[in-house]
């Protein structure tokens, strides 16, 4: 039993040793060197009546932003043959025919901006630039680019195939 006293005393005792020592002096020499921060001057506050933000009459709303030109097209350009479409069906993969060549295109329901994420794989020309989508008018599925600009605008033509063009006029074909 001494012995086990013994032990526990020496392991207190360098438990405590341990504790002797809270800081380095190397970095305490350190820090005290630094200067201390000067002042600096604070320019004078300025007060005064705010004007009215944007109108004449407070007391009314500013006016609407111009619509969407995408929403605007709607279903007024839409060939009279073109199916209804919405956007549940539109999400996924898709095979893109514009051009001459072939790539996807990834459709989500991610909200981005005004429509839905989405993006091409493998595309040429206006395509590699598209950031966005969204269905116009019931009809008509926008194509936009990163910045919002419409690049090119598809309609439902068969059960999984939409058929467009891109905003410089060429073809572009949607199908699964």
């Amino acid at each position: 039993m001494k012995f086990s006293h013994a032990v526990t005393g020496a392991a207190i005792l360098l438990a405590l040793a341990g504790c002797q020592r809270t800081s380095y002096s190397n970095m305490n020499a350190a820090n005290s060197a630094l200067p201390p921060l000067q002042a600096q001057p604070v320019p004078s506050v300025q007060s005064g009546q705010l004007p009215p933000p944007g109108a004449t009459d407070p007391n009314q709303f500013p006016a609407a932003p111009a619509t969407n030109t995408a929403a605007a097209v709607g279903a007024a350009g839409a060939p009279a043959t073109a199916l209804d479409v919405t956007k549940e069906s539109m999400v996924g993969n898709w095979r893109v025919q514009s051009a001459g060549s072939s790539c996807d295109m990834f459709l989500t329901l991610t909200n981005l901006g005004s429509g839905s994420r989405g993006g091409t794989r493998g595309c040429a020309g206006e395509l590699t630039t598209m950031g966005s989508w969204e269905v116009a008018g019931g009809k008509q599925v926008v194509l936009k680019d990163r910045n919002g600009n419409t690049i090119g605008s598809l309609y439902k033509t068969a059960d999984a195939r939409f058929d467009g063009s891109t905003a410089s006029g060429q073809p572009v074909s949607l199908s699964r």
